[in-house]
């Protein structure tokens, strides 16, 4: 068993994972459900966390140089060990872009849009989810819905920032860092994009206008040799006219 062949098999269940541990969480987040009331949520996040730990260990036995895989993934471990950052876990969703990207067939346009778009819409509910639990129940706090903490990730992640709605407690504000950096990427690529785009038009337009006016002169090299050959198809037979005459004429002239 290799760690590429570990990670080809696990990928499909990593992502289940996730998708499972999305759900229960939002559940338990978004209704604010007290400790007894969400147990069968909690208990779907452990069998979630169960997987991650299974993965997790698995790549670590199998990677080719144990010390550096695990000086490199130091974040995967304090993701896994640090209840605080739980709501990191819904990072494994990028498991999903992956798996959809390699189902995305070869167009660069089409697998640029689709990290974009699944990134940022990603991003969005995962900040959200995460500001709205830490800030809920807090004393102060502005952010006391979903709804509110949706805007607010919008509002974020657009580096709009109406201050209408903020965090107050310092995981909310880690929680806002967070989404500060993403929103900078995110329109740090759809601006490339956008720019490779109008590139690419301008240069296939171009091209065209080159390829239409090659055509042209083309066309008008052709009827210029055409009537160029017709001229001198008549001068030639004017030519030979000209001397059939004058020949007839020496034997005119000759004496009997």
């Amino acid at each position: 068993m290799t760690l590429e062949r570990w990670r080809r098999l696990t990928e499909w269940p990593t992502l289940a994972a996730a998708l499972v541990f999305l759900g229960a969480y939002s559940v338990q987040v978004i209704a604010n459900l007290r400790d007894e009331e969400g147990m069968w949520a909690e208990a779907l996040v452990w069998v979630a966390w169960g997987v991650f730990v299974l993965d997790y260990g698995g790549q670590l036995v199998l990677a080719p140089q144990r010390g550096r895989w695990f000086a490199r993934n130091l974040h995967e471990l304090a993701i896994l060990a640090l209840p605080a950052l739980r709501p990191l876990r819904l990072l494994r969703l990028v498991t999903f872009l992956r798996v959809v990207h390699n189902k995305a067939g070869s167009a660069l346009r089409g697998r640029l849009l689709l990290y974009v778009v699944g990134s940022a819409a990603m991003i969005i509910y995962c900040g959200a989810l995460a500001a709205e639990d830490v800030e809920q129940n807090e004393p102060g706090a502005n952010i006391r819905s979903f709804g509110d903490a949706i805007w607010w990730a919008l509002e974020t992640i657009t580096t709009v920032g109406y201050g209408d709605r903020y965090p107050v407690t310092i995981a909310g504000r880690f929680v806002a860092a967070g989404l500060m950096m993403a929103g900078i990427a995110v329109l740090g690529v759809v601006t490339a994009s956008i720019a490779a785009w109008l590139v690419e038009s301008v240069s296939a337009q171009t091209a065209a206008e080159v390829e239409a006016e090659v055509a042209e002169v083309e066309a008008e090299v052709e009827a210029i040799d055409e009537s160029l050959e017709a001229k001198v198809e008549a001068l030639t037979e004017q030519v030979a006219r000209l001397a059939a005459a004058l020949e007839e004429r020496q034997r005119n002239s000759e004496p009997a």
